[in-house]
């Protein structure tokens, strides 16, 4: 039966009126005061209802408070036990979700309850929509600024150990062994040897592979890749077995990290070196979605979307995540501009201004992000180019490209495009065997003239270059280190850096609702400055003898 309390309609009197106006003031400009007057009624509970019916079965647990706990859970970085706990005493989430009472029915929610919603959430897609309707909300309330905002990556790290190759071996078959004993037992009996099954599952079988001599290593590894072969071969007949996730790893594995010549019984396998593995590979049975970055590690990382305010710190704006992704490892910052740049743009709450570093500042990123009204301030990658006199030195016609002068002021005789597309302007040779620059121009001598040839592209990053040793672009870049800050704060404030979960579906519902949870935290300023600035306001225009009928009234409460 569906449970689902109204938090629109106001009382006749204050549930909270016992706590005093001390404590209420504490509440109220609080995490729990922002989330109960911003946040509460934004929650889409809707998308829980179907799952219900209205009048049949057991009561559910009410859907806000259901909700609201998912959320605050992340934001305080919590165990099930201790939400549990939290939920039943804690006056704060009390007021943040609304519960007058004290009933069990109220106070109370199981882990297998949690378990059970969290499922639905992550089933249904709302980790997202929650992020973008409460974060949509916030910037409303506050008046944040958007047009400016910065974006970055930073690394997180699942609830799983870190593995070298024998142990991702190890692990990867010992997992299918106990899989296929379980669901197959017949399978087990009749196909494994013995000795296989004594290898990786009797007793601690892990010991025998986590102490492997250096000297011995490569032997192991390829009694291991064996066994994988083996077992592979072994089981491609049975369709029953095929279909086993494990057994699936099993392929995986060989493929990544062997090379497979021959079939059937003929068959041989051979491990790759180590630079040939791709960095999609396999990190950990336990967490097959994980990826591998040479320079972050294993795991996953983050693509945070922030505002920034170039000026003094506005107390009642405050900087807030306009966008969140997660990716494994391995996938490349490059293509995570646009993802986010259309995603704000679905919102109404896209930059007009992007800062970012040098990964998301290629040519191609920055030319699309210009068509949708977006300015990526990045710098390019790698050295400025050796010429001491640059493409951007010359005059450049801006509607069609082409050179109009060189940077000692003479004009070409001729600037045409060529069948390729490239520009090419013929400056004459005796201008040019005289200049004192020759040396260091672009600008190359052939026998009859001088030739300067360049196409669109290598023009633009040559301006872009030159504008980066401006003082403007100096001082609009330097605002980019401030989003280090915001991927500190993840991984202290919200434990964003090592998760209690592992796997995408459960990885990304974790991080979706920690940065909701610090926008949630960011707002706490903002939202005591708006209270107290309301109470300014009330006051100033308010005769001395009403201020004194106030100061005595037992609603005086109400003020803030």
């Amino acid at each position: 039966m569906l449970r689902v309390n109204d938090h629109q309609t106001g009382r006749l009197f204050d549930p909270w009126e016992h706590l005093g106006p001390k404590r209420r003031k504490l509440l109220d400009s609080s995490w729990s005061g922002v989330f109960r007057k911003y946040l509460l009624e934004k929650l889409p509970v809707t998308k829980l209802a179907r799952y219900f019916d209205e009048v049949m079965g057991r009561p559910s647990k009410e859907l806000y408070t259901a909700m609201g706990t998912l959320i605050l859970q992340q934001l305080h970085d919590l165990s099930d036990p201790e939400v549990t706990m939290t939920l039943a005493f804690n006056e704060q989430w009390h007021y943040a979700l609304d519960i007058t009472d004290e009933s069990d029915a109220s106070t109370y929610i199981s882990e297998r309850t949690l378990r059970t919603y969290r499922k639905i959430l992550i089933k249904e897609g709302l980790d997202r929509i929650l992020f973008e309707t409460l974060t949509d909300t916030l910037l409303k309330a506050f008046d944040v600024d958007t047009t400016k905002q910065r974006l970055d990556s930073t690394r997180i790290q699942s609830n799983m150990s870190k593995l070298g190759r024998i142990r991702i071996f190890a692990h990867t078959i010992r997992k299918f062994l106990k899989k296929l004993q379980r669901k197959h037992p017949d399978l087990f009996d009749t196909l494994v040897k013995s000795e296989c099954a004594d290898r990786y599952l009797a007793g601690e079988s892990e010991g025998c592979f986590s102490r492997v001599k250096p000297s011995e290593a490569t032997k192991t590894l390829q009694d291991l890749g064996e066994d994988l072969l083996y077992l592979v071969e072994l089981f491609r007949s049975y369709d029953t077995v095929q279909n086993l996730s494990e057994y699936k790893l099993l392929e995986r594995v060989l493929r990544e990290q062997c090379r497979v010549t021959g079939t059937g019984t003929d068959a041989t396998v051979e491990i790759r070196n180590p630079q040939e593995v791709p960095s999609s590979s396999l990190q950990n049975p336990s967490d097959p979605d994980a990826g591998y970055d040479s320079h972050k590690g294993q795991g996953y990382h983050v693509q945070v979307m922030e505002t920034y305010h170039d000026e003094k710190q506005d107390d009642k704006k405050p900087d807030l995540i306009t966008y969140i992704d997660v990716e494994p490892a391995h996938k490349h910052d490059a293509n995570a501009l646009k993802p986010a740049i259309e995603a704000t743009r679905e919102r109404t709450c896209c930059p007009e201004d992007l800062i970012c570093d040098t990964l998301y500042g290629g040519d191609d990123n920055v030319r699309e992000a210009k068509v949708k009204g977006v300015e990526v301030v990045a710098p390019l990658k790698g050295p400025s180019p050796s010429h001491e006199i640059s493409l951007s030195d010359f005059t450049v016609d801006e509607t069609t490209h082409f050179v109009t002068r060189c940077p000692e002021g003479h004009t070409p005789e001729n600037v045409c495009r060529t069948r390729t597309n490239r520009i090419r302007a013929r400056f004459t040779r005796k201008n040019c065997c005289a200049c004192t620059h020759l040396k260091h121009c672009l600008v190359k001598l052939s026998k009859k003239a001088a030739f300067l040839r360049y196409d669109d592209k290598i023009l633009r990053l040559a301006q872009r270059r030159a504008y980066e040793q401006t003082k403007e672009f100096k001082d609009r870049y330097r605002w980019r280190s401030g989003i280090e800050g915001t991927n500190s704060h993840l991984k202290s404030d919200v434990g964003i850096g090592h998760l209690r979960v592992r796997g995408m579906d459960s990885v990304r519902f974790a991080v979706i609702l920690k940065v909701l949870g610090l926008n949630i935290l960011r707002c706490i300023g903002a939202h005591a400055a708006h209270l107290y600035s309301c109470f300014i306001r009330f006051f100033t225009y308010l005769p001395v003898k009403q201020l004194s009928e106030i100061a005595s009234s037992p609603f005086s409460i109400f003020i803030y």
